[in-house]
């Protein structure tokens, strides 16, 4: 776990919390106590940052041993702010196109899915604070800098950010077996947001009632789904064909 946006022990982690640094996520070291410890915990919640308990077997795999029960990971971008993307989008006078990840958590997958988004004209990226994976060196890696070239919108409630985009007129459709809908018998001409699931529950069952249009792609053997990022991949360039 090579990373140079890694850093280590409760104390250090306050400070970079309290001066502004922007912490993806912290692994927090279980059963672990102390008043330094329950500080660190009531900052993060207060902060609604991103954290998780783990073992020790997992923090002694990051480079640094002496992590005293805590790691944290920076995120190597800046986020952008989600009202003002889709007013920049709506006035720039394009057919927006966002894409919104529900708790995605293979940091590949992501990766992937950025690299994918970016060539096909993705207007931001939109991903919820805490449940999802990571932005770290793997993710920056696999999306082969495209990372660096799409605005990533970071929200508290991915429901709140599709009642957002709907009230803004852009059409949200669930990318889910959970339907009738072929791919192809879904119009994506219009300003809309894809929505895609995480790798093994797929969409909330709380975001699918509010989505206003669902789609599937058609499976012919006896595999039953796609990787993720192949299914985006697919969804994506079929709103190319669509727009062209």
């Amino acid at each position: 776990m090579k990373n140079d946006t890694e850093i280590f022990g409760i104390r250090t982690i306050i400070e970079a919390i309290n001066s502004g640094k922007n912490i993806d996520k912290v692994f927090l070291q279980k059963g672990l106590k102390g008043d330094l410890f329950k500080e660190l915990e009531s900052l993060i919640r207060s902060e609604n940052i991103n954290y998780s308990y783990v073992p020790i077997e997992k923090l002694n795999k990051f480079k640094n041993r002496n992590h005293q029960g805590a790691v944290a990971q920076i995120a190597p971008i800046a986020f952008h702010d989600l009202d003002a993307l889709i007013l920049e989008t709506l006035e720039s006078g394009v057919i927006p196109l966002f894409l919104v990840l529900d708790q995605l958590s293979d940091v590949r997958n992501f990766g992937a899915i950025i690299r994918t988004a970016e060539c096909t004209g993705v207007h931001g990226i939109i991903i919820q604070k805490k449940g999802g994976a990571p932005i770290n060196a793997d993710t920056v890696k696999t999306s082969a800098g495209a990372i660096f070239k799409i605005p990533i919108c970071k929200v508290d409630h991915i429901k709140d950010a599709i009642f957002h985009l709907q009230a803004s007129g852009i059409k949200v459709i669930a990318a889910t077996e959970k339907t009738d809908n072929d791919l192809y018998d879904v119009s994506f001409a219009e300003p809309c947001a894809i929505v895609m699931g995480s790798e093994g529950k797929g969409i909330n069952p709380s975001v699918l009632k509010i989505v206003d249009d669902r789609a599937k792609l058609p499976l012919l053997g006896t595999i039953e789904s796609l990787n993720v990022s192949v299914a985006c991949g697919a969804f994506l360039y079929e709103v190319i064909r669509q727009r062209r």
